[in-house]
């Protein structure tokens, strides 16, 4: 693409409900590197709050529509990358702009090969525009997305900034700290001066032949936004050599070695022990754990270390927490002051930035133990004191929105502010699954590190197996669904809803990081928005229905996976909704499906979704497969999509054993996912066409696990 022009994606891809964008440059000396920040902007051309800044102190979306998941090694160097689920994002979200700003009064001038790459879900590469000249700028405007119509489009626009990311920001409506952001008190009154002399005007580009420019806000004038740029762009004021002088060379460009991400083979290499009995050595041993202090312990280490040592995976785990980029050291068993009695925290985190220093204690819990209020409200006590950003909770439960794990109480007297995060068990796993069996890291030490840190999580004597425990009110409340006793607002419905919910979000987690696929819970809008409100409606919901429902959306399946517990017959309902195509004929529609599911389950269930929500004809796919017209309703009604399901019996026990009912709802997804939806085509309906039964319904919000 060249500079000012548009593009929609839908044009380009089938499979843009969710893009990665790419932002990469180079630099003579190998060492000039830049952030990327986004903005997501309403229709007037400002962001709803400083939420909608995302940056290397907000990387992460609550939604998950945006996610900054940071440098990867390229064959030229690195890049940074950025993923959108375009689904998710707010409908008063009319424009989403991907920029990037530099440091210390470094410019873009001296970076080179400044290059936007944009692929689709499937990872195929939809466009590229690369920035030619981006001028004596520190903040620079790559490109945006924004709604024409109901689709989304991509438009280049390549334009800079003098006063760097503190004017970006501001003009986008940003309140933002001009020191935590440029690093440097001096250096963010250097730019408010840079920009006061030259009336903070962003650089523009040439006028778009499809459609004009947005407006860019101008900064500490009385002007009105202009409504398109000039043909001619207006250079910025820059210091010029005096006659005779001779004028500074660049440095020449010097070859850099190629880097490769490497991740580990999906074949193991054959084994050269003896017999089966031989057990590989390992770097984390746990076979020798035996209390649950040696097991925090050990996890604490374990963890900690590989987090320093694999920049890619340590990131990844600190960009959700607000922490900057930059050089991380970590340390346990620190005992800090606290009265007569000092405190040790199971670890703490320390990330230093332009000589800023961002700190997090670490309290970490394993085997299921809980969390101690008491514990957690010290530890936050004394991060306030002592100006550290942060506390971090590490345990196998899962956190929910608006059901913190502790109530800590933060004095609202003190300036400081401490942060309170959690982390699961499963996330960690998740992380590192991710990394080195998909995205890839820098080097193949970093991909052993990985595997050596994930088989310590998965050892059964580890103790950091995540969520495994419905909780005490699973017994009762199926004994008073079974006997009708149980009543609308009883607690204890509650707590299964929310134990429901972390089930669910763990499985998500699981299965996102074997697939390598973004896999998220789906919440109907029409449910609502208050956490609270919505667990409680579910919980009256099941006290009348006995049911256990939620829906997963997997990147690249044509359809949302719904998943049903029925504690009223003991019983599992996995199921997929697909639209039959565009064009065609039914009875061509129902013999390709069952071509397609040739080595799916024969007790597979089949159903066709007729118009007007009217049940239509169904029936097992070893029934179905001699004769797929036996699918087609007699009275010719329209088909508009089919629903696929599998049942299984439940397991009875709250846990994780053999009979657990969590082991139950993993293999029943699993086996649904292997032996279905792998074999669905995997094109995505047009709007145009057709809806099953149940997409009439409110549009989901997704939300991420």
């Amino acid at each position: 693409m060249v500079k000012g022009a548009n593009v929609g994606l839908a044009e380009l891809s089938g499979d843009v409900g969710s893009v990665m964008v790419r932002l990469s440059w180079s630099s003579p000396s190998g060492e000039g590197d830049a952030d990327v920040s986004v903005l997501l902007l309403t229709a007037d051309g400002k962001v709803r709050g400083d939420g909608d800044f995302y940056f290397y102190n907000n990387p992460v979306a609550a939604d998950g529509s945006v996610q900054l998941l940071g440098k990867a090694p390229t064959a030229d160097g690195n890049e940074d990358r950025i993923t959108f689920d375009l689904t998710a994002i707010a409908d008063d979200a009319e424009r989403i702009v991907v920029a990037a700003s530099r440091y210390e009064g470094a410019r873009f001038s001296d970076l080179h090969d400044l290059c936007l790459t944009l692929a689709d879900g499937a990872g195929d590469s939809l466009l590229r525009f690369s920035i030619e000249n981006p001028g004596e700028v520190g903040a620079l405007l790559f490109g945006e997305l924004y709604r024409r119509g109901g689709d989304w489009k991509f438009r280049a626009i390549g334009q800079g900034y003098e006063s760097g990311l503190a004017g970006l920001a501001t003009d986008f409506g940003v309140d933002i700290d001009d020191e935590a952001e440029t690093g440097e008190e001096s250096a963010a009154e250097e730019a408010a001066a840079e920009a006061e002399q030259s009336d903070g005007r962003a650089v523009p580009a040439p006028e778009s032949q499809a459609e004009p420019l947005p407006a860019i806000p101008t900064q500490a004038t009385g002007e009105r936004p202009v409504e398109s740029v000039p043909t001619t762009p207006t250079a910025p004021s820059v210091p010029s050599a005096s006659p005779g002088q001779p004028v500074a060379a660049k440095a020449p460009s010097r070859p850099r070695t190629a880097k490769k991400k490497v991740t580990l083979p999906k074949v193991a290499k054959k084994s050269l022990a003896e017999n089966d009995s031989w057990r590989v050595a390992r770097l984390f041993p746990a076979s020798a754990l035996k209390s649950d202090r040696e097991r925090e312990t050990r996890a604490t280490s374990v963890l900690l270390s590989v987090m320093t040592q694999v920049p890619e995976f340590g990131r990844r785990l600190t960009a959700a927490f607000g922490a900057p980029s930059g050089r991380m050291e970590t340390f346990t068993e620190v005992s800090l002051p606290n009265g007569d009695t000092p405190r040790r925290p199971d670890g703490v985190i320390r990330v230093e930035r332009a000589g800023k220093l961002w700190t997090a204690l670490v309290e970490t819990k394993t085997n299921g133990n809980s969390l101690k209020p008491d514990q957690v409200q010290a530890y936050a006590d004394i991060a306030t004191r002592r100006g550290y950003e942060a506390v971090i909770t590490l345990s196998n439960d899962v956190e929910l929105d608006g059901s913190p794990l502790v109530e800590v109480k933060m004095d609202g007297r003190r300036k400081h502010k401490v942060a309170l995060w959690h982390l699961s068990w499963a996330e960690v796993a998740h992380q590192a699954q991710m990394l080195i069996r998909h995205e890839g890291v820098g080097n193949a030490a970093h991909a052993w590190l990985l595997q050596e840190l994930l088989h310590y999580l998965q050892h059964e004597n580890s103790g950091c197996h995540g969520f495994q425990n419905m909780g005490p009110a699973w017994v009762p409340v199926r004994n008073g669904i079974d006997d009708e006793t149980l009543c609308q607002g009883d607690p204890r419905a509650v707590d299964v809803v929310e134990s429901w919910e972390r089930l669910v979000r763990q499985v998500c987690l699981r299965l996102g990081g074997e697939l390598g696929q973004k896999v998220l819970p789906v919440q109907r809008a029409k449910r609502g928005s208050d956490p609270r409100t919505r667990r409680a409606a579910l919980a009256d919901r099941l006290c009348t229905d006995g049911r256990l429902e939620a829906e997963l959306r997997i990147d690249g399946t044509p359809g949302i996976l719904a998943l049903c517990a029925d504690l009223r017959t003991g019983k599992l309902r996995t199921s997929i909704e697909i639209a039959v195509p565009e064009q065609g004929y039914p009875l061509t529609w129902t013999k390709r499906l069952v071509r397609q599911l040739a080595d799916a389950p024969a007790d597979l269930h089949v159903e066709a979704l007729l118009t007007g929500q009217a049940p239509g004809p169904r029936g097992t796919l070893e029934r179905l497969r001699p004769e797929p017209a036996d699918l087609l309703p007699k009275d010719g009604t329209p088909i508009t999509g089919f629903r696929l399901s599998l049942f299984r019996g439940m397991g009875n026990t709250r846990g994780n054993a053999e009979s657990g009912f969590i082991r139950s709802v993993d293999e029943s997804v699993d086996r649904f996912h292997a032996h279905v939806v792998v074999h669905l085509d995997r094109r995505t309906p047009s709007a145009a066409s057709p809806a099953p039964s149940s997409s009439s319904r409110t549009r989901e919000a997704v939300a991420a696990g």
